[in-house]
């Protein structure tokens, strides 16, 4: 098996090579906050948007959005995924989003949760901007994720964050 590097030996990138790594189950997760007016979430969650429902609309995205990664981030490797699903917390001024993607492959799915969480967060926003040019998309990070070579990851709680 080659060494793990996305650049050879002479700093020109390259995409890693995980032909000879076995397949196993891998999952991970990734948040994304999208910070709001208080009136603009209790809108969103009336779903009394004149776009629409906005976190149907956002759901769809992130969804399709994962299955793109590997179009998106340059060297990621495209992934068979068995699912993801993005869920939705409505706060006093926020909406939180979680992605989860899963697959048996050879290469983890964390950029497909953050892509997925990313997208869904851009989504929202695009879909609510008339109504607030003050929002902010903050806390975009991975939570979890499992399998692998590296085994389990799980982000430590950090104080202020969600």
């Amino acid at each position: 098996m080659s060494v793990s590097r996305q650049v050879d030996a002479s700093g020109a990138a390259r995409m890693v090579d995980v032909g000879d790594k076995p397949d196993s189950a891998r999952w991970a997760t990734a948040c994304a906050r999208v910070k709001m007016s208080a009136k603009l979430a209790a809108r969103i969650g009336e779903k009394a948007m004149a776009k629409g429902d906005v976190l149907a609309v956002a759901r769809l995205a992130g969804i399709m959005a994962a299955k793109r990664t590997a179009d998106l981030i340059p060297l990621c490797h495209p992934v068979r995924l068995d699912a993801v699903r993005v869920d939705f917390t409505l706060g006093e001024g926020c909406v939180d989003v979680r992605a989860r993607a899963s697959a048996h492959d050879r290469t983890g799915v964390e950029m497909e949760a953050l892509t997925a969480a990313c997208i869904t967060a851009l989504t929202i926003y695009d879909m609510c901007k008339s109504a607030d040019r003050t929002m902010v998309i903050e806390y975009v990070r991975l939570e979890e994720k499992a399998g692998g070579k590296s085994g389990h990851f799980r982000r430590p709680a950090a104080a202020g964050e969600p």
